[in-house]
């Protein structure tokens, strides 16, 4: 995959003003955006949660069965200051941004999603794919269900950290997989599993 561009992502927090046990009461499904932009401080926090690494042998945020780490993580960018529109794929080692998609691919992937509006009208999607390859080496067919368990931990993530932020974002499954590669300019290899619309709260 070619990059356009690479932006170095503001260094997570691990240290925040909200408790765990305040974000599980506060976590919501949003589905209705203001049309205000999120700060690339709040998109990197997210990104972090969602796959960031937390040590230097490479461990992340989310577990991941015989640590084989089939997700990837892509941020469709409709209105993220400091960032221009497009789709960028999650670097989690550098904590990086790289560009693969330009332009504003909110509609594009609204439309993959059966047009529900919350994907167009939020200022950023975030995107988990997998590649079932790199579990089912390891485990057989039963590292599909290892994946699929590993996605729901990182979209458990996304929602606690967003509600540690104010920020809204709510789980959507029903999408047409092969739509949602040609937004994203993906092989075929990667699986879309979760959109995750990305907003502020009304």
């Amino acid at each position: 995959m070619s990059f356009q561009n690479i932006i170095k992502l503001p260094e997570p927090r691990t240290r925040g003003d909200v408790s765990i046990e305040e974000a599980l009461r506060r976590r919501r499904s949003t589905r209705n955006f203001p049309r205000k932009p999120l700060s690339l401080e709040e998109v990197s926090q997210l990104l972090w949660a969602a796959q960031g690494m937390t040590s230097a042998v490479g461990e992340r945020t989310a577990p991941s069965a015989g640590a084989t780490f089939p997700l990837e993580v892509y941020l469709v960018v409709g209105d993220v200051d400091g960032l221009s529109a497009g789709v960028y794929s999650y670097g989690y080692r550098e904590h990086e941004l790289r560009k693969v998609v330009d332009g504003d691919r909110r509609s594009a992937l609204a439309a993959a999603a059966l047009d529900q509006e919350c994907v167009e009208e939020c200022a950023a999607n975030l995107v988990l794919t997998s590649i079932y390859g790199r579990t089912t080496v390891e485990y057989g067919e039963r590292g599909v269900r290892y994946v699929h368990m590993e996605a729901g931990h990182v979209g458990q993530n996304i929602h606690l950290q967003a509600a540690a932020l104010d920020v809204g974002t709510v789980v959507v499954g029903a999408f047409d997989d092969d739509a949602v590669v040609r937004v994203l300019d993906i092989t075929k290899k990667e699986n879309p599993l979760y959109i995750m619309p990305l907003g502020r709260l009304l």
